[in-house]
């Protein structure tokens, strides 16, 4: 059997849109899918499953050691304003998960290591302007504070133990395929989907509020395109800046607004604004930019063509089904 990618947390948000696209690109025999449950029923029934508990080191090894897994792409994690409700069980999940994939791949069983970090590093004493690559970081959030150590732990163990472990901090991500998990950006999806079904969205962030922003397919490329690059070019090891575009609800709803006319939105910030309030509003990505040659595709109106498209037939269908 010859060398296969992981991906833990493959029914996420990121983990099963990166799941199809490694898949359509090394085939599906060659990329495992793996989640704690059977939640999402079109990544189990796309290829490969199996069942792995992010946080028990056995069941990776297990799976890492069945398939002769090359390469894992750790994508489960608890995102920041669901971990904000249990932070306990954020920090265990997002820390534990993590030191069991460098502890394998310090051990050999592995080769090759993406690991999410996240604007989230950031906080309220960070610069907000083109935050730097190198900047003060005091997060404010669980999520924030386990992407920080994170980042801490996996250049240590490129440094002392030579793992080639590779990241990105991810903005706020827009998709239409999945549903948001409970993030703050959470907002960004959430109001596509409210303007085709409600022609109404009650935001709960401010009208004003900018924050770095990115379609899922610019993501998707990004993880690949750090992977596939020559380990050489990868100068950072804790976690590279990543950005594409920035906006604010409002600039959001003006863009629905082209398209659906009568669309409406008001705001109700929550607990979510002071989350916000502490990340960066645009990103200086340079680095990536320079070292692997990232470079992003879609800007705001693209998301808002891409997002009402897709999400009108998915509806339509639904809406036809229920009639």
């Amino acid at each position: 059997m010859g060398s296969k990618i992981l991906v833990i947390g493959a029914c996420g948000q990121i983990g099963s849109e990166l799941t199809y696209k490694l898949r359509s690109i090394y085939g599906d025999e060659h990329v495992i899918a793996s989640d704690i449950s059977y939640s999402n029923t079109e990544i189990v029934n796309s290829g490969i499953f199996e069942i792995v508990d992010a946080q028990d080191y056995a069941s990776v090894k297990t799976c890492i050691e069945k398939y002769n897994i090359d390469t894992v792409y750790l994508m489960a994690a608890m995102l920041s304003a669901t971990g904000e409700k249990y932070p306990m069980k954020a920090w265990d999940l997002n820390m534990s998960s993590l030191f069991h994939v460098l502890n394998l791949a310090k051990a050999k069983f592995i080769k090759k290591v993406f690991w999410p970090s996240s604007i989230a590093v950031f906080g309220p004493t960070t610069p907000t302007e083109y935050t730097p690559q190198y900047t003060v970081m005091e997060p404010s959030t669980v999520y924030g504070i386990t992407k920080q150590v994170g980042e801490r732990w996996c250049e240590y163990y490129h440094n002392k133990y030579n793992v080639d472990v590779r990241s990105l901090r991810y903005p706020g991500i827009i998709s239409w395929k999945t549903l948001p998990g409970g993030g703050t950006t959470d907002y960004a999806v959430e109001i596509y989907h409210k303007a085709i079904t409600d022609k109404f969205y009650d935001c709960f962030l401010k009208e004003d509020t900018e924050l770095p922003m990115m379609f899922m397919d610019d993501a998707v490329k990004a993880t690949i395109d750090i992977m596939k690059a020559k380990s050489n070019t990868i100068k950072i090891r804790s976690s590279y800046n990543l950005a594409a575009i920035s906006f604010t609800p409002k600039d959001v709803a003006e863009s629905i607004k082209n398209h659906i006319p009568e669309f409406e939105i008001k705001y109700t910030p929550d607990y979510r604004q002071d989350i916000a309030n502490s990340w960066p509003k645009n990103i200086n990505d340079s680095y990536a930019r320079h070292d692997w040659k990232w470079k992003h595709a879609f800007s705001l109106e693209d998301i808002t063509e891409e997002m009402l498209f897709q999400l009108n037939k998915k509806y339509n269908g639904i809406l036809r089904q229920s009639d």
